[in-house]
């Protein structure tokens, strides 16, 4: 039987996940993203194996990395194996950046105390789990071949196959890690346009004034157009937006997941009342910077505070890498 996490079994759903059998094999699939989210007992009888091959995008609030802790913890219980087939970090293995969550906000989009931009395979991320989870799992991990931690997907000769409706490019996925972090919040990332994540906007937001901000900071790797749009579907859908687009002009120098904390005080200074930030910390996930935040520090402050978390959590991650 097959198991469909977000999005479903070919990457093509918005919204929750329905039971159904595949056409294209006739096989059973058993939603991971309905009512349940993870496997019940009777799912897993007579299986003597589950197989994990999934794309992530190297993003700790992309689910499917959620469902693949899930998987394990179900596996373990029902003492069945897990075989992962390990694909690419896309966004490349080799930077973390981020605040690591903390351990009183995880949640289905934070699965565990990792930074937003972990650096990690899906397999490394396996053994990550099961090591600091306890988890008691069998689990095999069949290797990559070829691949190394600084490259990018563009530079693997493989396919890209959208991993979700909205993920359609590795530019999004780029800029995923910081963009993404302003979702939960009053403003729209681009669903519902040609470019998700490539843009965000709303109706009260002056994307030239905006921009302005933005590049008078000289961040690195990325510039800002004003634009407007108007989204299909999505928050603000029907509705003309002021916003910015964003260019990437050198992604080993952009550091997507600042540029979020960059927009962030942005928006604080520019629409302290129209912007609603309070779910900004929602898939942030950790107190400090977003009290930092809070008290109208400097994206640089609050990018600097979470340094000695990630020396942290680089040297829990070093043991499970399996790439040089």
């Amino acid at each position: 039987r097959l198991f469909s996490p977000e999005h479903g079994i070919r990457s093509d759903v918005d919204g929750k996940v329905a039971d159904q059998v595949d056409p294209a094999t006739g096989l059973p699939v058993r939603s991971l993203y309905g009512e349940d989210r993870r496997p019940r007992r009777e799912d897993l009888e007579g299986l003597d194996a589950l197989v994990y091959d999934v794309q992530d995008v190297g993003t700790r609030f992309y689910t499917y990395i959620t469902t693949l802790r899930s998987v394990l913890e179900e596996a373990a219980k029902a003492k069945i194996v897990v075989v992962v087939l390990d694909r690419p970090d896309p966004i490349d293995g080799a930077v973390v950046e981020g605040s690591v969550a903390d351990a009183d906000k995880l949640s289905f989009t934070v699965p565990h105390a990792i930074p937003v931009r972990y650096g990690m395979t899906p397999g490394e991320l396996t053994s990550l789990y099961e090591s600091e989870l306890r988890l008691g799992a069998h689990i095999e991990i069949v290797k990559l071949r070829g691949w190394s931690r600084e490259l990018w997907y563009d530079e693997t000769s493989l396919e890209w196959v959208n991993p979700s409706p909205n993920m359609r490019s590795l530019t999004e996925a780029m800029l995923y890690p910081g963009i993404g972090l302003l979702e939960p919040t009053n403003l729209s990332v681009g669903r519902g346009t040609d470019t998700p994540f490539e843009v965000i906007g709303a109706p009260w937001l002056d994307g030239r004034r905006l921009a302005a901000v933005l590049a008078a900071q000289k961040i690195a790797g990325v510039t800002f157009t004003p634009i407007h749009f108007t989204p299909s579907s999505s928050t603000f859908a029907g509705e003309r937006c002021g916003g910015i687009r964003f260019t990437i002009r050198d992604r080993e120098a952009l550091r997507p997941v600042a540029l979020g904390i960059e927009m962030a005080v942005a928006l604080q200074d520019l629409y302290p009342t129209d912007w609603q930030r309070a779910k900004f910390i929602e898939l942030l996930a950790n107190r400090d910077a977003f009290e930092r935040l809070e008290r109208g520090e400097t994206a640089d402050a609050i990018v600097r505070s979470w340094e000695k978390g990630l020396e942290e959590f680089r040297r829990r991650r070093a043991r499970f890498l399996l790439y040089q």
